[in-house]
Parts: structure tokens; C-alpha cells; sequence
């Protein structure tokens, strides 16, 4: 590959953020309470880790856990508050009762963030019908990635998915950048890397001692030089 693959780590708060930049990350994913999966972080904890590194920060948004947008008005204030503080990457993602995208929350948020980049979450893997959510969201302003592990129960599941959908890079609907993430090992990269994707996306993985703990740097640079070694 011509340009090295990129690495984004999750980050709760300022310690994380610090050792994910020390260890080689290119992204943070900045979210609250992973007990309910990831949700919006406060401003201020945007703000203090914009002021500690210089990477590039995709904030959640996504007010409760599950996949339902609840009251897509304060998501939008939530949307609002961190552009305001100088927030200018996302990331979301809304389905309904039946699994499908909920489009009009989507467009509803994805009007506030006003062109900012923003990645389309984990809530693909959950989706009833993958291919039927990237048609739709084709060409919505901003989305420019998927963060999935080809299935809900982790990349062990969904690899043949993933190798499916890379295969059929740059077709409508899947032009986006693939983010691998949600139980991803360091023994799938390759196969991985060979179907031509780029971007992986740790959590748990960059914290030895579990949720509990902090991100470790020592763990974030032996991802990154997986990545530049096999890329």
C-alpha cells in the first residue's frame, strides 16, 4: 500500500488520548460509558483532549444505548454543542423498529453537522439488510466510512462479509472507507490488509487490563507496527 493503514483508537478521556497519540494512533473515537457501548462524551471532554493532541477526533453521538435515535432534537443540541467547541468529526448512526435506517433522524443530524466528516457505526452490523442501509445512505453529505466487523457478533463472524464488501469497492453505496472494528485480533489483519482495507479500529484491545484501565501506548504501537510491517 501506498500510505500506511490507518489506526483509530478509542478514547475516553485525556489519559487515553495521550498514550493512543504516544503509541502511533491517526484517530481517536471519542465516546462515554462503554458499559452502554459508547455514548456522546461531555464538551469538556472534547475540549481537554483537543487541547492534549493534535490527532484527528471523531466524537459520538448517540445518547443511550441501543441503536434508536430516542430524541433526535437533543441529539442534534448534543451535535450543536460540539461544533460550537470546535468539533468537526462524527460518529452516528439510527435504525428503526425493523432494523432498517432510520433516514429521517439520519438526515435530521446529518443537517446540523453542516459537511463534517462523520462515520457510519457499528449499527450496520445490526442492520436487516446491509446492502439495502449503504444504498440508502449513498451520498449523504459527509459520511465518508463504515465502522464494522462484518457481523454482530465480531470480525470471527462477519470476515467473510467484510472480504465480500471490500470486493466491491467503489460501487454505489460502497465508496466509503471500511473501519474494521469489534473483536478484531491481530491475526485477521492480514487477510484483512490483502482485500485492500485500510482502517482498523481498537477499543479493548488497546487496555491490558480491561474497560477499567487506561489505553495503553505499549498496545497501541505494537498495532501500529503490525499494520506498517504487514501493510
Amino acid at each position: 500500500m501506498s500510505e500506511r493503514a490507518v489506526l483509530e483508537v478509542i478514547a475516553l478521556g485525556v489519559e487515553d488520548a495521550v498514550a493512543a497519540q504516544a503509541g502511533g494512533a491517526d484517530r481517536l473515537e471519542l465516546v462515554t460509558d462503554m458499559a452502554a457501548d459508547g455514548l456522546t462524551p461531555t464538551v469538556e471532554t472534547f475540549t481537554g483532549i483537543r487541547a492534549a493532541v493534535d490527532l484527528d477526533l471523531r466524537v459520538m453521538l448517540r445518547l443511550a444505548d441501543g441503536f434508536a435515535v430516542g430524541d433526535v432534537e437533543r441529539v442534534v443540541r448534543a451535535a450543536s454543542e460540539l461544533r460550537d467547541a470546535g468539533a468537526d468529526e462524527f460518529v452516528l448512526g439510527f435504525l428503526d423498529a425493523d432494523g432498517s435506517v432510520d433516514l429521517a433522524a439520519m438526515e435530521r443530524v446529518v443537517a446540523e453537522l453542516d459537511g463534517c466528516r462523520w462515520t457510519f457505526h457499528r449499527a450496520i452490523d445490526r442492520a436487516a439488510d446491509r446492502d439495502a442501509l449503504r444504498k440508502q445512505l449513498d451520498g449523504m453529505p459527509g459520511l465518508d466510512t463504515y465502522l464494522t466487523a462484518g457481523a454482530a457478533g465480531g470480525v470471527d463472524d462477519g470476515l467473510p462479509t467484510l472480504l465480500a464488501e471490500a470486493a466491491r469497492d467503489g460501487e454505489p453505496g460502497y465508496e466509503q472507507r471500511v473501519l474494521v472494528g469489534g473483536g478484531l485480533r491481530l491475526d485477521h489483519v492480514p487477510d484483512l490488509l490483502a482485500a485492500g482495507i485500510d482502517a482498523f479500529h481498537i477499543g479493548g484491545a488497546a487496555r491490558p487490563a480491561g474497560w477499567t484501565g487506561p489505553v495503553s501506548a505499549e498496545a497501541v504501537s505494537t498495532w501500529r507496527t503490525a499494520l506498517d510491517t504487514r501493510a
